[in-house]
């Protein structure tokens, strides 16, 4: 291999590493779920999502496992978003 492509190929696997290099303005992805596919999108800080739990909650599986996959290189307002606490149970 060419050296200069070594390099290139070096500087890109160092930026892949730097993520704060990175900030996602807008996605559109398929996500193929246990049960279906959908589509995901994220535009000026707001997901949508076609899956039914979006319906109800404005928030799903899918846009948390994308948060989690991109974490900080998501605008501030679209790496959290609004699900329901789930109630610990109190001992017995």
């Amino acid at each position: 291999m060419h050296s200069s492509v070594i390099g290139k190929v070096e500087k890109a696997n160092r930026y892949a590493r730097e993520t704060d290099r990175i900030s996602v303005d807008r996605l559109s992805l398929t996500f193929k779920g246990d049960n279906d596919t959908h589509r995901v999108s994220l535009e000026a800080e707001t997901w949508v999502c076609n899956c039914h739990s979006f319906d109800s909650w404005r928030s799903c599986v899918h846009i948390l496992a994308l948060q989690k996959l991109f974490g900080p290189m998501l605008p501030e307002a679209a790496q959290t978003s609004f699900y329901p606490a789930v109630a610990e149970s109190a001992p017995v």
